[in-house]
């Protein structure tokens, strides 16, 4: 992996930790139907022209001349070959010099489709899914779902036997406001987890679903399975705490955030999941 993709990749997974800790993230106490289904519709659609320009707004003249010369320089020879490094070099500036995501993870994104590589197309879209699974708007997360959807597809297209891909892409049905039939992600996805309950990727999707769509009980099934296997699996002891809240268990979701507090270094997060801890017990 290169330097500037791990580097996003841990700002990802940073985003996530502040988001699980200092964000409202208890679904409301009356949550949708488990059959209910939430429709694209037409204000939640983004195009990247607009991110790109937004974008452009938040870094300097030089910056912005230097990205004009960039996006001018596919106009002679090997065309695919030219636009496959431009693609690169675009992918970098918005990663090490601009430091702004959209752009960063859309050119990245169309720099696999041109490799069409499994290994390209898979990191390419987990960009996507990694940020989708900490997005708050629905816009965004319908952009970010169906760019990581699309590159799913296209992995899945060169090895449709690896479950990895497939649950990825059930994700995107599940988180991404894509379809007006999220069953249609959650059922290959349910599948690789009955034939393999140890696939704790799939394991973690089926939860995560359960809890937005206010299943808690079977989520709670299923974030157990991944704790059994996996006791320091912060995420997972989260979400769990998370679930018996919603449903009412103070005294488990009290319990599971005192297991929270013990595996996170956070002095913030750990007075935040004290307040937490104490409106429970009262």
């Amino acid at each position: 992996m290169k330097k500037q993709q791990f580097l996003l990749v841990s700002i990802a997974l940073a985003a996530f930790v502040l988001l699980y800790f200092f964000g409202k993230t208890i679904p409301p106490k009356n949550p949708a139907p488990a059959n209910a289904t939430t429709q694209p519709t037409e204000h939640q659609h983004i195009e990247f022209k607009d991110l790109l320009a937004q974008a452009k707004e938040k870094i300097s003249p030089a910056q912005n001349q230097r990205l004009l010369q960039l996006e001018n320089s596919v106009i002679r020879g090997d065309v695919k070959e030219q636009q496959l490094h431009v693609y690169h070099q675009l992918a970098r500036f918005w990663a090490d010099s601009a430091r702004i995501f959209e752009p960063y993870a859309y050119y990245t994104g169309e720099a696999a489709k041109l490799e069409n590589s499994e290994k390209s197309l898979t990191f390419a879209a987990h960009l996507f899914l990694e940020n989708l699974m900490t997005e708050g708007q629905p816009a965004m997360q319908h952009w970010l779902g169906e760019n990581a959807k699309v590159l799913f597809e296209k992995a899945i297209a060169i090895n449709p036997n690896n479950d990895s891909r497939k649950i990825g892409l059930g994700a995107c049905y599940l988180f991404g406001n894509i379809s007006d039939n999220p069953m249609e992600g959650i059922l290959p996805v349910r599948e690789i987890a009955q034939k393999n309950p140890n696939n704790l990727y799939a394991q973690m999707v089926l939860g995560l679903g359960g809890k937005k769509s206010g299943q808690f009980d079977k989520a709670i099934e299923r974030f157990h399975i991944i704790v059994a296997k996996q006791p320091d699996n912060i995420e997972a002891i989260f979400n769990l705490a998370e679930c018996y809240e919603g449903k009412g268990d103070k005294a488990n979701a009290a319990k599971w955030y005192e297991t929270v507090k013990k595996l996170v270094k956070l002095p913030e997060a750990q007075k935040e999941l004290d307040k937490r801890i104490t409106e429970l017990r009262k």
